[in-house]
């Protein structure tokens, strides 16, 4: 994923979580205030929400913003 496209994301932050608890419904909206467009804690939070690798959480995220372009 290109830093631009996650730029994009990070600073549209307020107006995408909706899309990434959708997305991610284990989410919080603490984890969501806390994640705050960072890509790295987003990866994170699922690992842990999800039980999943870091390389799969790393792919959803991808796959989701290269969804969003």
């Amino acid at each position: 994923m290109s830093d631009g496209l996650w730029n994009q994301v990070k600073g549209n932050w307020k107006q995408i979580k909706g899309e990434v608890q959708k997305q991610w419904g284990k989410l919080t909206d603490d984890d969501l205030d806390q994640i705050n467009g960072q890509r790295e804690k987003l990866v994170g939070r699922i690992q842990e929400r999800y039980g999943e690798t870091q390389q799969e959480a790393e792919r959803q995220v991808d796959e989701w913003a290269d969804r969003r372009s």
